[in-house]
């Protein structure tokens, strides 16, 4: 390893899969010359824990500080000013003369022995690539500097998870006294059509009443980077939104069977008593589409992470994906010939998920397994089962798939007594190895997964932030005193929204901001500075002990 004549070069799999070190075939492979042992899997330092504790730190070296300080030096020797010449020879980045491109002419070798000797010296030493830069490449800069631009330029909100301990909390009463079960920021909006410039908020109640609320999540002089405009016609009978049709008895209105497009368009909805799946136009409130393919009550619905695909699980044990249409850069539906049905559950689906950038349907359902499928082709990949007591019935009662293929699901085990049931959470990997598991003392009733972090909303009013690889949790636990009904995050991992069951509306930031006293403030809208009122500027900070008092 410290020779400078051995190159060595880790090949991608380093970096992202850890099944490549276990020799999971059996393969013979042989054995040691001085124990005889035999030869299976790799073994891997002390510092890694396991196989894929091995590869995240890997990747993590190679995204970190250090590696990107020093990035130009690698290219200055691979592509740049130091591959050729004296200063290749001054830094010890010199090969075999044929590796280079250009040393050699073959077509213009006659003799075919000595053509086919340079062939077999060029395919060892391998090609050295092309020289594309004569001057030293510029370094990249530094995260901290990055910090500090941004921050001059101040375009930005701060990242929660960077800033885990200096949380705060603050409160927004959407539907005072009514379950607040959806509140998401969506991810894709191209302009709010509430106020120009921010996005919306859209939220549901446990009765259906729907509300498009503008949101902006950044303002220098704003306490906590946010401004919440709630929406007038929640308030107003004669205004106001609902979802339409009634919904199948045993079914809670819930994020489960509630989906926002990822423009703020469209709501897709389930748990109707009719077994369809239904499209409401946010905008006006009004039904737009309603597509009956299951033959019972659909019981859970997602959608993955481009807005592309909508997943539908039912009663009937079946799943089906569904294509979202577009028209212009709007979605305007869904198309009502599926694109997959997918089967294999032996009881009701509880919960799905899905990545169209991975190829990967999950479901979860009553019978305790989680079975994964390709979305393309809709085939069967593989069925787990969360470890639990053999002897007692488990299902699986949340699910989420995080951006590089990791599994969530929490699983509830019936007690051996009436309302004694054990929670516990599970962590899998892409392909299917259990990474982590924790029991829980608490039940989770909201979930969202963000890169490096797990979300977790509880019924006794408690949010949880754990490590995603770990289970670990990130920080204390932030008492809210009030079952939680729906966790988000903002697109710019500025805030948590949370929905409680009293009908407020949680919006967690972090940070010292400047403060803001007066609940009005000027800002400039439409090329005009203007005097908003009742816009609540983040100074509510949520004080849980009061709550709980009331």
């Amino acid at each position: 390893m410290e020779s400078p004549a051995d190159v060595k070069e880790l090949i991608p799999e380093f970096f992202y899969f850890p099944e490549f070190l276990q020799n999971i075939n059996g393969f013979d492979l042989g054995s040691l010359q001085m124990t005889h042992n035999d030869v299976t899997d790799v073994l891997l330092p002390q510092w890694a824990l396991s196989r894929e504790d091995f590869i995240r730190k890997h990747r993590k070296a190679l995204e970190c500080e250090h590696v990107s300080s020093h990035l130009h030096e690698w290219i200055d020797l691979i592509f740049g000013c130091k591959q050729r010449g004296e200063e290749a020879v001054e830094a010890l980045n010199v090969f075999y003369y044929c590796t280079y491109e250009g040393a050699v002419d073959l077509d213009a070798i006659a003799n075919e022995t000595e053509r086919k000797a340079l062939e077999g010296i060029i395919s060892n030493f391998g090609q050295t690539p092309c020289q594309l830069l004569k001057e030293p490449h510029p370094p990249r800069m530094s995260s901290e500097n990055a910090s500090r631009r941004q921050a001059r330029m101040d375009t930005l909100p701060p990242n929660l998870f960077e800033q885990l301990d200096k949380l705060r909390p603050f409160k927004e009463v959407v539907y005072d006294g009514r379950p607040l079960v959806q509140a998401v920021v969506p991810r894709n909006q191209n302009r709010s059509f509430i106020i120009q410039g921010s996005d919306v908020l859209v939220t549901v109640s446990s009765n259906g009443l729907i509300g498009t609320h503008s949101w902006l999540p950044y303002d220098k002089n704003i306490a906590n980077y946010f401004t919440f405009t709630k929406d007038p016609t929640v308030a107003n009978p004669k205004t106001q939104r609902f979802l339409s049709g009634l919904f199948a008895p045993g079914v809670d209105l819930s994020t489960q069977v509630l989906v926002v497009s990822n423009d703020g368009r469209l709501l897709f909805s389930g748990g109707h008593w009719d077994c369809s799946l239904r499209v409401t136009q946010l905008g006006k409130g009004k039904l737009v589409g309603r597509i009956c393919r299951h033959i019972d009550v659909v019981t859970c619905l997602a959608l993955d992470l481009c807005g592309i695909y909508l997943i539908s699980g039912s009663r009937d044990t079946s799943c089906i994906v569904w294509q979202v249409l577009q028209q212009g850069e709007f979605s305007s539906g869904l198309s009502p010939r599926p694109v997959q049905v997918l089967c294999g559950h032996d009881q009701e689906v509880t919960c799905v998920a899905i990545s169209t950038e991975l190829d990967m349907a999950v479901s979860g359902s009553k019978d305790g397994t989680l079975i994964i499928h390709s979305v393309r082709r809709g085939q069967f990949l593989r069925t787990l089962r969360p470890p639990g007591e053999s002897c007692l019935p488990t299902r699986v009662t949340e699910l989420q798939v995080g951006m590089e293929g990791h599994i969530v699901a929490q699983t509830a085990l019936e007690g051996r007594t009436a309302g004694k049931e054990k929670y516990s959470l599970h962590v899998y990997s892409v392909n299917g190895c259990l990474l982590s598991s924790v029991s829980l003392e608490e039940q989770v009733t909201a979930l969202y997964l963000v890169p490096e972090y797990i979300i977790l909303g509880t019924q006794q009013g408690n949010l949880h932030i754990r490590h995603l690889h770990s289970l670990a949790l990130a920080v204390s636990p932030l008492p809210l005193k009030v079952a939680v009904r729906s966790v988000s995050v903002t697109r710019e991992s500025s805030h948590i929204l949370v929905g409680l069951q009293d009908g407020k509306l949680i919006v967690v930031g972090a940070g010292k901001p400047e403060e803001v006293r007066s609940g009005q403030f000027s800002r400039r809208l439409w090329g005009s500075t203007r005097r908003i009122s009742q816009v609540s500027s983040g100074e509510t900070e949520y004080n849980p002990t009061e709550t709980s008092g009331k």
